[in-house]
């Protein structure tokens, strides 16, 4: 709370770029809507990816750690007035600063302004955005919580279709308790579609106690096999890499601290996919009908899916398909054409 709300004022006050990496080009339609985002908001923009899955009209989304916005609002504008967004995040209220004078003046008190934490920028700029979007009734809502504690905020079981985050998940101590939330707010069939940062070790108690390095998103980074076991253990399908990039970090000081640990910001998906939804490994063909998807799908690292064109996949990325919102867009069928061609969807 204390680093978000008053030391990083604008993407430009962090110490490292890991908080401001991109997971993959924009879309025509993702730069279009970033357009219509009030300044403010993409100004305290902080993330590591691009947490905009597909074929998202009418969804309702949920945005763990929403910070000032920025996605919500982005969101706002795919899933259509029809859908739905909510944003929760942890910093509120107003935080006074100095400015325009030395720390300690030594004739005049200190010149002070207000400027509003993440959740309030959010909050402020509701009318501003629905009314751009031409919408008749907001379809955003902002929240202040705990990604860990969703229930103390009011979200209901089963009351979502997606949720997402982005560089977010490292800045809470019990990651379990996250994905735990995360998969009881969805809806059976529904996703988890998140940016973080992970690592190439266990973190040592003196990098995970740093202040720093905890603010920006390095010290309370997942062992990246520990998300595997996580995501068993709380019932979700297993992990879908979907993008991943190095972390550099141009900081001397921070790079002897961290010492040859390496990061990485990462994109996975996660779905809760109901036990025997399929049995066993399928064929399958994408009829195109995703909007900006329409020649091919890239589902994942693994997967990417052409229209007219037959997949084969495995039983958990059937599974997958059948279950889950993606469940009209493809035809699915049992068996496979080519055991050798199949992948796992991890």
């Amino acid at each position: 709370q204390d680093y978000y709300g008053k030391e990083l004022q604008k993407t430009e006050d962090l110490k490292t770029n890991a908080c401001v990496t991109s997971a993959r080009p924009l879309s025509k339609v993702v730069r279009d809507a970033l357009e219509r985002i009030h300044e403010e908001v993409v100004a305290r923009y902080y993330g590591c990816g691009l947490v905009i899955p597909e074929c998202l009209s009418s969804c309702r989304i949920l945005d763990l750690g929403c910070g000032s916005g920025r996605d919500c609002y982005l969101l706002s504008q795919l899933v259509g007035e029809q859908g739905h967004i909510t944003g929760i995040d942890m910093t509120e209220g107003q935080v006074w600063h100095r400015t325009g004078a030395p720390p300690h003046p030594p004739s005049s008190l200190p010149t002070l302004f207000a400027s509003s934490c993440q959740i309030e920028v959010a909050k402020k700029h509701i009318a501003y955005h629905m009314d751009k979007f031409g919408y008749r009734k907001p379809n955003v809502e902002f929240f202040h919580g705990y990604i860990e504690k969703l229930g103390d905020a009011g979200l209901a079981d089963e009351s979502y279709d997606i949720v997402v985050s982005n560089c977010v998940i490292n800045l809470a101590p019990d990651k379990r308790a996250v994905l735990q939330e995360a998969f009881r707010v969805l809806k059976p069939g529904g996703e988890m579609y998140f940016s973080d940062v992970y690592t190439s070790q266990r973190l040592s108690e003196t990098i995970r106690k740093h202040r720093v390095l905890w603010g920006e998103c390095l010290a309370g980074a997942l062992y990246w096999r520990d998300l595997y076991s996580i995501a068993e253990e709380v019932g979700f399908s297993p992990p879908c890499l979907v993008t991943a990039s190095p972390i550099t970090i141009s900081n001397k000081e921070l790079e002897g601290i961290i010492g040859d640990c390496r990061f990485v910001s990462a994109t996975f998906r996660l779905f809760k996919v109901l036990g025997g939804s399929w049995a066993g490994p399928g064929q399958v063909i994408y009829n195109g009908g995703i909007v900006g998807h329409e020649r091919e799908l890239v589902f994942d690292a693994n997967f990417t899916f052409k229209e007219g064109e037959v997949v084969d996949v495995d039983a958990e990325m059937a599974a997958i398909l059948q279950s889950s919102r993606f469940a009209d867009e493809f035809l699915i069928r049992a068996g496979r054409a080519n055991s050798a061609a199949l992948q796992s969807c991890c």
